[in-house]
């Protein structure tokens, strides 16, 4: 109990500090720059308080409780020995955690009411709702695709940077042949999937994985998920605007 609340102090301390900057870069340019004083002083400093006990709990739950979920998972299916479970929990731990992301719900639903408006589809509630739902789901799917490819690279010790770079000359030619419409949602859809759930799980399983696996090393082989989980999903939504 004692351990936990030393914890917990230590985390709250690191996020006021982190905080910190944000809060004097905006107090200067406010008081300075644009010389204005803020109308409602408690309410704000409320306000932040509530952000930086808020942010303690986020980080102190990740400490706590995704990190070491996701690490001992990896590990137990490391000795399980079973290529093909790993791969099935890759794909569901990221198409799960993607396709409730607000952020991809937020860009699909933006995205449907600007396509309606440029004559991409019609302009009609069904049309948009299935269009940003196509979305979602295309992210989503590209998402869990990424992850167990990536588990995939560290159980075959495949380089990275090669797969990395010709991931984006893809994405480059992709580009040329994708309609206007599609290309910025695309790329921001790149994004979003790296997100305040995804981040820490993801992290999680490619390091206890790499751990696990005898000639493996966490540093070089356990990170490099959220690379393929924020390049494969443009891919992935250019074909979905080639497509549609």
């Amino acid at each position: 109990m004692n351990n936990s609340l030393h914890l917990f102090l230590k985390s709250l301390l690191g996020s006021f500090r982190d905080l910190l900057p944000l809060v004097l870069v905006i107090v200067f340019f406010k008081l300075f720059v644009l010389q204005q004083m803020p109308a409602d002083i408690f309410q704000i400093l409320v306000g932040l308080m509530f952000v930086v006990v808020g942010l303690t709990f986020f980080i102190f739950g990740l400490q706590q409780g995704l990190f070491p979920i996701g690490e001992s998972m990896a590990e137990a299916f490391a000795k399980k020995g079973s290529v093909f479970w790993l791969l099935a929990f890759s794909f569901c731990l990221g198409f799960g955690t993607t396709i409730a992301e607000p952020t991809l719900i937020a860009i699909a639903s933006e995205a449907s009411k600007v396509a309606a408006q440029a004559g991409v589809i019609e302009l009609t509630e069904q049309a948009k709702d299935n269009y940003a739902n196509g979305l979602r789901l295309t992210v989503a799917f590209s998402v869990g695709v990424a992850i167990a490819l990536g588990v995939l690279r560290i159980l075959l010790n495949w380089p990275i940077h090669y797969m990395i770079m010709t991931g984006y000359i893809l994405v480059i030619i992709m580009t040329s042949f994708a309609p206007d419409e599609i290309i910025g949602i695309a790329y921001d859809s790149g994004g979003v999937t790296t997100s305040t759930i995804t981040v820490p799980l993801v992290t999680a399983l490619g390091v206890g994985l790499a751990s696990s696996i005898s000639g493996r090393n966490p540093f070089t082989d356990g990170f490099g998920l959220i690379a393929f989980a924020s390049l494969l999903p443009i891919v992935f939504v250019l074909v979905y605007g080639m497509v549609i």
